[in-house]
């Protein structure tokens, strides 16, 4: 077994563990509103709702309808769901089968169809060159040692012209978790140069650098559309919250997202 296929495994365990939990990430988005999914999507509100506060930017969302969508490593019944209720054909690739069971569920819920496949976003071989208009990934880079792997699958099942939205955590602080609070801030206790760690719940997780996130982009063909910090947009994060608990940790720990274009093939 090769070191990334090790990899893969631990963090499937890990993230069917979490299914079993009922983490929040596992959980299908049962009871969206559709009116407000398609305020949202045109930038008719000014105050973002959860769950949709995940969605972003709204821009990605417009005019889906009829488009082919691929959730990539975006499993649980969430991120589906929005683009199914907007008139997207969705498909979902997730490494975790619980995941999957998700956005079935999510689509029984709603009545629309979804197509479900189980793999490694590392290796999406099982789908067709330029199949799809979007690629929507979502917090999941930080499980994958090279960023190149991923991106090149996705430029080569995009069409010229297609979207490709993807987030990362700031690669400062990438490896600071909520316990990691002092009393006065949290601490950056690993050097820049750690690129891997073991976390205490058993999953591994992975730093990206700045070069590695743009300049790869730019080697499979994409320019960059837009970057958002992920932070003024967080309605959830509260500096008044308990230092150490999820709210608090969001007001300080922040991320980016990245909206690409691809503007020709390389494969």
């Amino acid at each position: 077994m090769s070191k990334q296929d090790e990899i893969a495994s631990i963090n499937k365990k890990h993230w069917e563990k979490m299914v079993k939990q009922g983490c929040d990430l596992t959980r299908p988005w049962l009871n969206l509103d559709r009116d407000l999914v398609h305020k949202y999507a045109k930038g008719q509100l000014v105050s973002i709702p959860e769950p949709l506060v995940d969605m972003y930017p709204a821009s990605v969302l417009a005019n889906v309808e009829g488009k082919d969508v691929l959730c990539l490593a975006s499993g649980g019944g969430q991120q589906s769901a929005v683009f199914s209720l907007l008139g997207a054909r969705v498909t979902v690739l997730d490494l975790v089968e619980g995941q999957l069971q998700g956005d079935r569920r999510a689509a029984e819920n709603y009545g629309y169809k979804v197509t479900t496949v189980r793999a490694d976003m590392r290796d999406i071989s099982c789908i067709n060159d330029e199949s799809f208009d979007l690629v929507y990934q979502a917090s999941s880079m930080a499980y994958v040692p090279d960023v190149h792997e991923v991106y090149s699958g996705v430029a080569r099942v995009l069409r010229v012209g297609g979207i490709y939205r993807v987030n990362f955590t700031n690669p400062a602080i990438e490896f600071v978790d909520c316990e990691d609070w002092d009393g006065e801030g949290y601490r950056i206790c690993r050097p820049y140069t750690e690129k891997m760690r073991r976390r205490n719940d058993g999953a591994i997780e992975f730093r990206h650098y700045l070069r590695d996130i743009f300049n790869g982009l730019l080697a499979v063909g994409f320019s960059i559309r837009q970057v958002e910090d992920n932070n003024p947009l967080d309605t959830r994060a509260d500096p008044k919250a308990k230092p150490g608990s999820w709210r608090h940790y969001l007001s300080y720990i922040v991320g980016f997202t990245i909206v690409a274009v691809k503007e020709r093939n390389t494969f």
